[in-house]
């Protein structure tokens, strides 16, 4: 090899080598938490280094006695780099073990803290705790439990209903504001709206937002359902900020010595005004699916009128975006009935195989083939049960068959 071409080899390897030291050294120096400390094992290796180049490689060319003192020159070095980088190759060789349970250098995601915020509410005072929250949602805007704890406070301790309206209209209409989030936001606020200012008008207004904007959905469906029990909910809160005296009559006296104490007990309504009184509130809100659940129920029970029942059933199974488990109960409740009044096996047989072809891989499903497979036996043990003729009530027996969606 000529003189040259080895000063180039050289100088290629001198070169490389003090690349990726000087890589190395950045690095470390990048994730080490005792900088002073690094620095000094650097420059004594840059020491160690210069040794070796110095005499270490020399005397291996020179061959003879000069190679045998560069071997121990060279394992003094080796040693001396050895005690100086232990802790370091240790910590090399150990990391992937440790990072298993401290998670390494990855640095944790950045996320909001409350603690702050929660402790002075705690402390009664509010208005701090809104500074705190505020802080955290400049740099995490929209941060639904946040925004969540922000309107409480605005509510529930300062009386600001009106604010909190705000906060929650902001986030709602934000952006890229998750559904689920959305439709939370908005319950919370009806809920306030009903107990705290006993206004389920306001009420209504906050849940019909969750129909207007996510139609055809699931939540769209719940938030029907709750709308469709406001009347309910207003009467009650009213009830406890409106108390009327009621006099209460003289209980039945020697009650232990009468023969039957059968007519103490409350007066069930007849099933046909609950029939008249289902079908009204379904015109008002067909979307009531436990309404329209027990008028079924009527129909098949009361009325002995199975075809009724399953009209009814099947509108609600037919209708879209309804949560799996309410389909598949419904189902089951429509073989119930069918098996109850009569129906024969291959009628309850396709009822259950809907359960098995809709949801499959499911607990519904594996309940129901295990009911096909006694389909038989349940259907010989179930007792006829005796007409009962329709009465009065017989011209405004249930809503036509597609009436839901017609009125929707």
């Amino acid at each position: 090899m000529s003189w040259n071409l080895k000063l180039a080899a050289d100088i290629f390897l001198l070169t490389t080598i003090l690349g990726l030291g000087i890589w190395l050294f950045i690095r470390s120096l990048k994730h080490s938490d005792n900088r002073p400390k690094l620095i000094f094992k650097w420059v004594f290796t840059a020491i160690i280094l210069g040794i070796v180049f110095m005499y270490v490689v020399p005397g291996f060319r020179a061959g003879g006695l000069e190679a045998i003192d560069a071997l121990f020159v060279m394992l003094i070095c080796g040693g001396a780099m050895a005690v100086t980088w232990q802790d370091s190759l240790i910590a090399t060789v150990a990391k992937p073990l440790t990072n298993v349970f401290d998670g390494g250098n990855e640095p944790p995601v950045p996320k909001p803290y409350y603690s702050v915020a929660l402790a002075k509410r705690k402390l009664n005072k509010p208005l701090d705790a809104i500074v705190e929250i505020r802080k955290q949602l400049d740099r995490f805007p929209n941060d639904f439990e946040g925004v969540m704890l922000l309107a409480g406070i605005q509510t529930e301790d300062l009386n600001n209903l009106p604010g909190a309206e705000i906060t929650l209209n902001l986030f709602c209409d934000s952006p890229g504001a998750p559904p689920k989030q959305v439709a939370a936001a908005m319950n919370h606020l009806a809920d306030w709206h009903l107990k705290l200012a006993q206004d389920a008008d306001a009420a209504r207004a906050a849940l019909e937002k969750i129909i207007a904007r996510f139609p055809d959905t699931e939540l769209s469906l719940q938030a029907a359902q709750r709308i469709a029990h406001l009347g309910g909910t207003e009467k009650i809160l009213l009830a406890g900020h409106d108390r009327q005296p009621m006099a209460v009559p003289e209980g039945v006296k020697n009650v232990g010595l009468l023969e039957s104490s059968k007519f103490l007990l409350p007066e069930e309504t007849e099933p046909g005004e609950l029939a008249a009184v289902y079908v009204k509130h379904l015109e008002q809100h067909p979307l009531d699916t436990v309404i329209r659940e027990k008028l079924a129920i009527i129909y098949a029970d009361h009325y002995q009128r199975l075809d009724l029942a399953a009209g009814e059933l099947k509108q609600l199974i037919e209708y879209p975006n309804q949560p799996a488990k309410r389909v598949a109960h419904w189902l089951n409740l429509l073989a119930d009935l069918q098996v109850r009044h009569g129906a024969n096996y291959d009628t309850v047989r396709e009822t259950l195989e809907k359960i098995v072809e809709r949801f499959s891989n499911t607990a519904a499903a594996e309940l129901a083939r295990a009911r096909l497979a006694h389909l038989k036996l349940e259907l010989k043990g179930q007792k006829e049960t005796p007409g009962v003729k329709l009465g009065v009530y017989e011209q405004k027996l249930g809503l036509k068959q597609g009436s839901l969606r017609r009125q929707l």
